[in-house]
């Protein structure tokens, strides 16, 4: 634990000279939330994929880290339902997780666990795939637990599945800013571009970026990225913004296999200033000032339908 607390802190100054600094305003109440009153709630970022084994799990980790380090409140929701593995890549052993939540054996906060770097996961599970058979009672309590997360966090960060499923646009169609991993294989990239088209019909003014993982080189991800992003606004009028690349870089595996996210066990490799640079992106893409319209009232509209 020394290890990790040093190695946090290490990547907590680093971080903390490139990206701005929270305002350090004091959290809002759920009070906050009255009806006909303006509120702040979390900014909330979902990481999705066409297909799986594309980096996006391990991607979502070590990004809810650096906001973490930057001095944000983060919680990781891993709503990867069928192959929840947030847990593992973080060397953490979960008693309960948002299952449990649903099924009233606990609270929210009871799920709730500290990750390593600091910020905090909501494990998923398997049984979330029957969301749609869920009573009125057990949905709204679910939209109550969420919507309290929202006034108590600054980024939520939600760790689809992988694919175009009902459970993966559920999520997508509730998040400020959807970000699609891809990589350079011709099978990711034409599953990345599906996602696209499928999350842009959910409503075309959502923030859409692609960022290109386990990259050759710069132009390799260039010319993926270029790919996409003409097609998609050619054909679906959609504008795909650049969320950049990740290398392919050998101490992503090698952390994989350590049970420890990268950004802290090699915080000066290039898949690590790849993350830095992509929190920063998407810092300026994302605000936390929602409004009415936050992740809670989305969710609630969503499972009204």
């Amino acid at each position: 634990m020394t290890v990790l607390f040093d190695q946090a802190t290490q990547l907590r100054t680093m971080v903390e000279r490139s990206l701005p600094p929270s305002n350090g305003a004091p959290k809002p109440t759920p009070e906050d939330a009255a009806p006909g009153k303006e509120r702040v709630g979390a900014s909330v970022i979902a990481i999705t994929s066409g297909k799986g084994g594309v980096g996006k799990s391990n991607i979502a980790v070590n990004l809810a880290i650096q906001f973490a380090a930057a001095g944000r409140d983060v919680v990781l929701l891993d709503a990867d339902l069928g192959l929840a593995n947030a847990d593992v890549l973080c060397n953490i052993n979960l008693s309960s997780n948002l299952s449990h939540v649903i099924a009233r054996k606990k609270e929210l906060h009871e799920v709730l666990v500290p990750g390593p770097g600091g910020f905090r996961l909501i494990g998923g599970a398997s049984g979330l795939a029957r969301m749609a058979d869920l009573t009125d009672m057990d949905r709204q309590r679910l939209v109550d637990s969420l919507g309290q997360l929202e006034m108590q966090t600054d980024i939520i960060l939600i760790d689809t599945g992988a694919g175009i499923s009902p459970n993966v646009l559920s999520f997508t169609r509730c998040a400020d800013h959807v970000l699609v991993v891809t990589t350079p294989e011709p099978t990711a990239i034409t599953d990345a571009y599906a996602v696209i088209k499928v999350v842009s019909k959910d409503n075309q003014s959502r923030r859409l970026s692609l960022l290109v993982n386990q990259a050759q080189s710069s132009a390799e991800a260039k010319v993926v990225f270029d790919r996409i992003a003409k097609v998609a606004k050619q054909f679906l009028n959609v504008t795909v913004l650049d969320g950049g690349w990740l290398p392919a870089d050998e101490q992503v595996p090698l952390a994989v296999r350590k049970r420890q996210p990268f950004v802290l066990g090699s915080p000066r490799c290039a898949a690590s200033q790849s993350i830095a640079k992509l929190a920063m992106r998407l810092e300026q893409g994302v605000g936390g000032k929602l409004g009415q319209d936050g992740f809670f009232n989305r969710m609630s509209r969503w499972f009204r339908r």
